[in-house]
């Protein structure tokens, strides 16, 4: 397979606020490629970039071959963009908004568009302003799957949708990506990311740490056990375990929160050597796990040797 995005040391600045610096990547046609790093990292400036809706400072951007500001009108033509915050008319209907993309896209399969809205259940006789945040985000996923891009970029795609319909998602995705259609993924959710991408690249205060295959998600995953027992529990019992980053125990002295890389098997397994009251888990947000991954011995140790140039 050839690169159908190619980024080579894009940067740019916001004045003092900082934008992207010097970031290279390339995406193969076909792929499903994750986009991750924490708020302000620079996920978006660089979908903007790639998009031509900003003009960088430095460096370059070719979507199929084409420059991305030179040649912005034919590259549209060929990609489907979700936005991180839609915005659209507030007086137009939802049918209407689509009804206009169409227009502008030239030749969209009526039958398909009719079946994306029964997928996503989406009702489109309201107006923009009625909508609820999980129907707005449904209104630009129909937009962008619509006319079947040859390349999609999904900036934060199932954020306000329900289980139900993140499911639905998932499948209009993989089923793009069957049909040979290129994916773009910025999310939060990185069960979504491990489902979808097969290649994730990382990215830290505007600058990429790290790019490889989908074991990089699994590399900074954790989720946290939260765990009450009948009497006081020593965190030394679960300090050394595998898989095991942080162990705390929280005021009551009966309850242990222990951070897990990996399995939960040896925690689970050591925690019923104690009288065992109730057991509950949750994955932190992304926020807290590359903040807590960047304090530790993770990407700030890794990011020399793994930077893409």
């Amino acid at each position: 397979m050839s690169a159908i995005i190619e980024v080579e040391h894009l940067t740019k600045k916001y004045g003092s606020k900082r934008g992207i610096t010097d970031v290279s990547f390339s995406v193969e046609e076909g792929e499903a490629f994750g986009f991750l790093g924490p708020n302000g990292a620079g996920k978006t400036t660089t979908m903007r970039l790639l998009m031509a809706l900003l003009r960088s400072d430095a460096g370059s951007a070719r979507i199929a071959g084409l420059d991305c500001w030179q040649q912005a009108v034919e590259i549209k033509r060929l990609i489907g963009y979700v936005p991180g915050e839609p915005s659209f008319d507030p007086g137009m209907t939802g049918g209407q908004i689509l009804a206009y993309f169409a227009h502008l896209r030239g030749s969209v399969d009526q039958a398909y568009l009719k079946q994306l809205i029964q997928r996503l259940e989406f009702d489109p006789s309201r107006k923009f302003r009625q909508y609820s945040t999980g129907n707005k985000r449904k209104l630009v996923l129909i937009q962008a799957f619509m006319h079947r891009p040859k390349v999609l970029f999904l900036d934060e795609p199932t954020n306000g949708l329900d289980p139900l319909n993140q499911q639905e998602f998932a499948r209009l995705v993989q089923e793009a990506q069957a049909k040979g259609s290129t994916v773009f993924l910025s999310s939060h959710i990185l069960s979504e990311v491990e489902q979808l991408c097969t290649r994730v690249g990382i990215i830290r205060e505007g600058q990429i740490v790290r790019v490889g295959g989908v074991n990089e998600v699994k590399d900074i995953k954790r989720h946290v056990l939260t765990i009450t027992f009948a009497n006081v529990v020593p965190v030394a019992a679960f300090e050394q375990l595998e898989g095991v980053s942080r162990v705390e125990a929280l005021a009551d002295g009966h309850t242990l929160q222990v951070e897990i890389r990996g399995q939960a098997d040896p925690v689970v397994k050591a925690a019923a050597a104690f009288p065992v009251l109730s057991v509950s888990s949750h994955e932190p947000s992304l926020e807290d796990i590359f903040l807590r991954f960047y304090e530790g011995d993770g990407l700030a140790k890794k990011e020399t040797s793994d930077v893409v140039h």
